[in-house]
């Protein structure tokens, strides 16, 4: 077990899952990543989000992955994704990640339609019923379900949520659940809002890019965190240009591209996702061989 009291702080890294050129899921491969990831500094695991195109996955292909990152790091430096359509099939994916010995679960609201907030809380009251602690996560653009600051109050007020990955780039926001929400754990969602973030009390990252620049990721994280901007500000600016594809619709595809230059295997994506277009691969290729050689890593 992890000593670390609250397991979904840090750097848990949204793990890019790795593709055979069939497209066919290799668990071997994605084991011993996430064992990279952990062994180079990186707190976490979260299988099964968005970069790890858990949409395309079969139930079984889900499961596995789930079930390689715990055997791989421990059950509970692992943050399952358990985004669903309906709430019953979320609290089911929950309740296996439990069973695993997850330390948390993360969970987005329905998102098959623009859900109003009755339904949000009933969502989130059904998945906590599994017992495992569920961190709430925030992307407005994706599900057009936003978990506004009194939203996220309401969900932590009646001790469904035990954090929150806040993706709507708004880092005022930041402050607004504080106040609002006192005790409610606040993790950076999108790469390109680290630091301001981080300044505004964030205790984690559920972060893209440590899968190609795990140490890099991780100093920035310690020192943005501590309020070391003197180190934190001068790294930031360095991989800002990488970490903003995290915020684009192209976000899978451009890690594993930066993956794939640093020396790690990225692939290629399942449908429907297409390999980047020529303009798109040359911006992310000259900038991931920009920080390479200026010895980010």
């Amino acid at each position: 077990m992890s000593d670390r009291v609250r397991p979904w702080h840090g750097v848990m890294v949204a793990t890019a899952l790795p593709l055979r050129d069939d497209l066919t899921v290799d668990l071997d491969r994605y084991a011993e990543h996430c064992r990279w990831l952990v062994d180079g500094g990186c707190d976490g695991i979260v299988p099964n989000g968005s970069l790890g195109e858990y949409q395309t996955l079969t139930p079984e292909e889900r499961a596995r992955v789930m079930e390689t990152a715990v055997e791989a790091v421990g059950g509970a430096n692992v943050m399952a994704g358990v985004g669903a359509y309906g709430a019953a099939e979320s609290r089911a994916w929950a309740e296996r990640a439990g069973e695993a010995g997850c330390g948390s679960v993360l969970l987005l609201p329905p998102n098959a339609y623009r859900a109003g907030e009755a339904a949000v809380l009933d969502h989130y009251r059904e998945v906590a019923r599994a017992g495992v602690p569920v961190v709430a996560y925030n992307n407005p653009y994706d599900t057009k379900v936003d978990l506004t600051p009194a939203l996220l109050a309401r969900l932590f007020d009646e001790g469904l949520i035990v954090a929150v990955k806040e993706f709507s780039g708004d880092a005022r926001r930041a402050y607004e659940i504080a106040e609002l929400a006192p005790g409610l754990d606040l993790l950076v969602g999108s790469d390109d809002v680290l630091l301001e973030l981080a300044v505004a009390g964030a205790v984690g990252w559920i972060a893209g890019y440590p899968n190609a620049l795990p140490a890099s990721s991780v100093e920035l994280y310690r020192a943005a965190t501590a309020g070391d901007l003197a180190t934190a500000l001068p790294l930031y600016r360095s991989l800002h240009p990488l970490l903003r594809w995290d915020s684009r619709t192209e976000f899978v595809q451009a890690i594993k591209l930066s993956m794939d230059l640093a020396g790690r295997y990225g692939g290629p994506c399942r449908p429907p996702r297409l390999p980047l277009d020529a303009e798109q691969e040359a911006v992310v290729r000259a900038a991931t061989e920009k920080a390479l050689a200026e010895g980010l890593r």
